[in-house]
């Protein structure tokens, strides 16, 4: 298959995604309904809610005409693993641009070895380059380093934001937001880089709110939805707002009491919990329950956007993150 195919229905997403409701005391005793809306289910080869993200933006490339795919993520990225495997999927040669050079020399954690194994070139850069990464000149690097990697001409090289949040995935996201109209008096969703709050809060419908969970500290992300908003509508669009207070310290990190949290809910409602995004959205909803921000009788939407590994992905992935082989398959 090559991009100028490009047929993404054929990959038989799962849409609507299901809506699920759940019994969960601490939200009953307040008088409040509790949904999961399973984005995680929509598609098996892309993790989490990444289709809605990445579907307008395969989109864009193929009508392009461009023939590689570079994006930017940390170490444990959901978008970089779905971005490899659209790249398999459709044809696309992929390039990840990796935070952190230190990890260029160390194995490759189940994440990045998943990716390598869809067939993507990892590019490891150091911090500081990397929060320099949409400026000119330093994309402008990258992009003519992932070009003469792989030997296409840079104008055929596609780039996607970091976490896939540009304005076409706000665009995308909007279904989400019209999906549950009607069904939610508020909706809670996990927040990397915004891309999905922007559509959310854009495609529901007046006098329903979403909530974001920001999974990084910094106080950074209102501007980014804000901006993203602009892109995408031409400017705000809806009513959404952010609580701080459920980030764990910053990516990639968790805290006791959050691992308790997801441990417990994962017990009572026999659904696998996946920590870094998810369960901080989840615990983050039934705090606000708990303290009374929902009106008795209002129904709450929580987006589940990923699943925890595959424990078997894990185990063939080793201890380690090296690969099956017990090679490390970085390419630098």
């Amino acid at each position: 298959m090559t991009p100028e195919a490009l047929d993404l229905a054929a990959l038989r997403p799962r849409l609507p995604s299901p809506l699920r409701t759940v019994e969960d005391e601490r939200f009953t005793r307040r008088g409040v309904r509790l949904l999961l809306k399973r984005d995680d289910l929509i598609h098996t080869a892309l993790p989490g809610n990444k289709w809605r993200k990445l579907e307008p933006n395969l989109r864009a490339a193929a009508d392009g005409g461009h023939r590689a795919l570079l994006t930017f993520g940390g170490a444990y990225s959901n978008h970089l693993r779905a971005t490899a495997a659209a790249g398999r999927l459709f044809g696309f040669a992929t390039v990840g641009v990796v935070r952190g050079d230190e990890l260029a020399t160390r194995p490759l954690n189940p994440s990045l070895a998943a990716c390598a194994a869809d067939g993507m070139r990892l590019r490891f850069v150091d911090r500081a380059t990397y929060r320099r990464k949409t400026e000119p000149s330093v994309l402008g690097e990258i992009l003519n380093a992932a070009a003469d990697g792989l030997a296409v001409p840079r104008e055929r090289v596609y780039v996607v934001p970091e976490g896939g949040s540009n304005s076409l995935a706000a665009q995308g996201c909007t279904a989400l937001g019209r999906e549950l109209r009607g069904a939610a008096d508020v909706v809670g969703v996990a927040c990397g880089t915004g891309g999905t709050l922007a559509g959310l809060a854009a495609g529901l419908a007046p006098g329903q709110r979403a909530v974001g969970f920001p999974v990084l500290k910094g106080g950074f992300l209102a501007g980014e939805v804000r901006a993203l908003q602009l892109a995408a509508f031409g400017g705000p669009r809806g009513d959404w707002s952010l609580d701080e207070r459920f980030h764990g310290g910053g990516y990639a990190r968790t805290t006791p009491a959050a691992d308790a949290f997801a441990a417990d809910f994962e017990d009572r409602h026999g659904l696998p919990v996946e920590r870094l995004y998810v369960a901080k959205m989840l615990h983050g909803l039934t705090v606000l329950a708990e303290e009374g921000a929902f009106a008795p009788g209002s129904t709450v939407a929580a987006v589940v956007t990923g699943r925890p590994p595959d424990p078997a992905e894990s185990d063939g992935g080793g201890s380690d993150g090296r690969s099956a082989g017990g090679q490390s398959v970085s390419s630098r």
